[in-house]
């Protein structure tokens, strides 16, 4: 399962995504929007204007912080 956080500086939702998947045990990795221009454009094309946005394997995403999501990948990767 690959996941990537898109997120920018100071974002609190992005910390608080980013600490719950930590205490979850769930890998990530972590795209800064303000320095990825590809990146921003990509998630711009996907419809989304606020972070943190999270793509679970390319086809899954949603923007956020979002309890629930997390339980749902913590789950999926037992």
């Amino acid at each position: 399962m690959v996941i990537t956080v898109y997120s920018k500086p100071g974002c609190q939702q992005c910390k608080f995504t980013c600490r719950s998947l930590e205490k979850a045990g769930i890998p990530y990795a972590v795209v800064d929007l303000t320095t990825n221009a590809a990146a921003l454009e990509y998630v711009q094309d996907l419809g989304y204007s606020q972070a943190p946005i999270i793509i679970v394997n390319d086809h899954h995403h949603w923007s956020g912080f979002n309890p629930t999501e997390i339980e749902r990948l913590r789950l999926a990767i037992r």
